[in-house]
């Protein structure tokens, strides 16, 4: 989640961004069948194969804080438990993920507009596989901030890649937008509409659209209609203050409160310390620069061209925090109260990641070995007019049910970080017997989140946050991690705007 003027970013120190190494090609065996028809892309060198990482320990954090009284009950009690079991028979395959380097917004990414950004994801994931173009179905891209010359990024991904009877589709759910995709092109796979679909996001909050009043649109309209003195009379009902945009804002339009200010009601009413929220960010730069400088992450991230030359790398990972410099910070939304900061707080941020899904026995037709497997997840929506991000807490019950797994059961955990806030507020409630009682119709807690497996290789407090790019980033990272440690399952969870959230169990390939 951005924050109010890009005091959103865990960013507020002098240290210098981490350095990443060279992106290093997925692991995938070679396609049985020649492709068809490539993507429109300059010919490569053949990409090397992806070497597993060494294992490493995880590193230790803070303990869970102490369990807070739980609001009030809700009408919706067990709604989130009483809905279908994902059908699990030829498991639905992530075959492989990629992403761009995520950049600060208004920075290395400042030149690439979200389509352009979007086509160099999918085209490079495709070549790297050697994918046979005429296996895919579907498109099925996401972004939140749409772009007004191309709503529907989707299809000018098909359309750039010259796959001019590819079909595609836009999706948003706000920050759970990256998982929507996925989903979407899950249940097209298993209602057997498609076989094959290429699931990504974008968004590029430096290209956010400008935003004028309605009275400067209305004017300008019939100004095009207009000539001699009836333009310059039209022209003249406006004044030149009007013509100032209004400038990009993160705000709820149901509450009129910005997502920083809901994620500081949160730290209030569950009591969540601001040197626990400031604990949480150092460890998520520190897993990050860690995870970087190791190359653990090396296969996800693809180099992107702009106008200005190749970018490579994050640049917002601290390579190190200085917990004595972040408590001189002030609060970003209540100065006089609040206990956010920009460096407990997700950046704006610029990027694009996609995976290529479908069922296992279709990979095993072409030739390719999965990462793993989609086992269950679960939407849910909650009254945003206090605890607006408590998406995790009311879905991570769900897809474990449908999974048929609990949360012990997890061998990590990711929990996207829009504020550290937020994630401290929902661990806190899944250890809570009376909130999960009241809310959630459950007759234990859902349990507690085990800290040494969560968000291993840092999450986007220090990665930043392109909204709907974010579920892949996610997605793509957990099933890496399952690979590094030689774990089974993983469980992400996302929360979003409008009250919104989302969880998901994978499974990793063996």
């Amino acid at each position: 989640m951005a924050t109010k003027d890009d005091a959103l970013g865990g960013n507020a120190t002098d240290s210098k961004p981490a350095a990443a190494k060279k992106a290093a090609a997925p692991k995938k065996a070679a396609p049985k069948k020649a492709a068809a028809q490539k993507p429109a892309a300059p010919k490569k060198a053949a990409a090397p194969k992806k070497a597993a990482p060494k294992q490493a320990a995880a590193p230790k954090q803070a303990a869970a804080p102490k369990q807070a009284a739980a609001p009030k009950p809700s009408a919706a009690a067990d709604a989130v438990l009483t809905r279908k079991t994902v059908v699990k028979a030829d498991r639905i395959a992530i075959v492989a993920g990629l992403r761009s380097p995520f950049a600060r917004s208004w920075s290395t990414l400042n030149d690439v507009d979200p389509v352009e950004l979007s086509t160099q994801v999918a085209r490079e994931l495709l070549f790297r596989l050697d994918f046979p173009m005429d296996q895919l179905d579907e498109i099925v891209w996401g972004t939140v901030i749409s772009v007004p010359t191309a709503p529907n990024v989707a299809r000018e991904i098909a359309l750039n890649l010259s796959q001019y009877r590819l079909p595609g589709f836009t999706v948003s759910r706000a920050c759970a937008t990256g998982v929507q995709s996925l989903i979407s092109a899950t249940q097209m796979i298993l209602s057997g509409e498609r076989e094959v679909v290429l699931a990504g996001g974008v968004d590029v909050t430096s290209h956010a659209p400008v935003v004028h009043k309605k009275h400067v649109i209305d004017v300008l309209k019939k100004a095009q209609k207009a000539k001699g003195l009836a333009l310059v009379q039209t022209l003249a009902q406006l004044n030149p203050l009007d013509l100032l945009p209004s400038p990009p804002a993160i705000a709820e339009r149901y509450t009129g409160k910005t997502m920083g200010e809901h994620a500081e009601l949160m730290a209030q009413n569950f009591d969540i310390s601001r040197a626990d929220q400031e604990a949480l960010a150092i460890a998520s730069h520190a897993n990050a620069h860690k995870a970087t400088t190791e190359g653990w992450i090396a296969g996800e991230v693809m180099a992107v061209q702009t106008p200005k030359g190749i970018v490579t790398e994050d640049n917002l990972i601290r390579a190190s925090m200085d917990a004595e410099k972040l408590a001189t910070l002030r609060p970003a939304f209540d100065r006089k109260h609040g206990s956010i900061t920009a460096a407990t707080s997700s950046a704006l941020t610029d990027g694009a990641a996609c995976v290529l899904v479908m069922k296992e026995s279709k990979a095993k037709e072409l030739g390719y070995t999965p990462l793993g497997f989609v086992r269950g997840w679960e939407f849910a929506a909650l009254d945003p007019r206090v605890n607006l991000l408590l998406g995790n807490v009311y879905t991570v019950p769900g897809a474990l049910k449908k999974s048929g797994t609990t949360l012990a059961d997890m061998d990590t955990i990711e929990i996207h970080e829009a504020f550290a806030a937020q994630v401290l507020s929902n661990i806190k409630l899944m250890n809570s017997k009376k909130f999960c009682a009241d809310e959630l119709g459950l007759s234990s807690e859902v349990g507690e989140v085990d800290r040494s497996k969560l968000n291993r290789w840092g999450g986007s407090l220090a990665y930043g946050h392109p909204f709907a790019a974010t579920g892949g980033r996610i997605l793509t990272q957990m099933l890496d991690i399952l690979g590094q440690i030689d774990g089974e399952l993983g469980l992400a969870s996302i929360c979003a705007a409008g009250g919104l959230g989302v969880s998901i169990v994978l499974e990793r390939a063996r």
